[in-house]
């Protein structure tokens, strides 16, 4: 430090104080307005694009609401056709069983009438068999009745005798 007041200069000191006013004054006329403006321009691309930036934020919170709207509509629409496509299910479903109940009534019904008919005719087959081996007994057993010719004279007795005249 001493050194440098040592070698002081005052025309040198004069010299470097004017040129550097000098160069302010240049400085403050040549650069510092294009200096500013490209500040202040750079500060307003920054303010422009901050406020791009918090449109675009807005824009996109609008889109967000947007798609969680479509979003909930389209969740909705499906619910409603599910449920609609359940009850179309379940009236099917519902429609078969009760057509299903209807033709196993028809088919118990027209069993039951072909066990009926069935019946009466095999009743009716047993009657004319039961007829029919009657028969064949009853006439076997006036023929063995009928074999002797005492026994056939005793009967044509009795029948007379039986014969009550008017």
């Amino acid at each position: 430090m001493a050194k440098l007041l040592e070698e002081f200069s005052l025309g040198l000191f004069f010299w470097q104080t004017l040129l550097f006013g000098l160069l302010l004054f240049l400085m403050w006329k040549f650069a510092w307005k294009p200096i500013l403006k490209a500040v202040n321009d750079r500060e307003d691309g920054i303010k422009d694009a901050l406020a791009a930036a918090e449109d675009a934020k807005k824009e996109m919170q609008n889109v967000t609401a947007d798609s969680e709207k479509l979003l909930k509509e389209a969740r909705a629409e499906r619910e409603a056709m599910l449920k609609e496509a359940r009850e179309i299910k379940d009236k099917i479903v519902a429609d078969a069983k009760e057509q299903a109940q209807v033709e196993g009534d028809k088919l118990v019904k027209q069993a039951q009438a072909t066990i009926e008919s069935e019946k009466k005719a095999a009743v009716a087959d047993i009657k004319a068999q039961v007829a029919n081996l009657s028969v064949d007994i009853a006439e076997k057993v006036i023929k063995e009745e009928l074999s002797d010719k005492k026994k056939q004279l005793k009967l044509v007795d009795d029948m007379l005798g039986d014969i009550k005249l008017n």
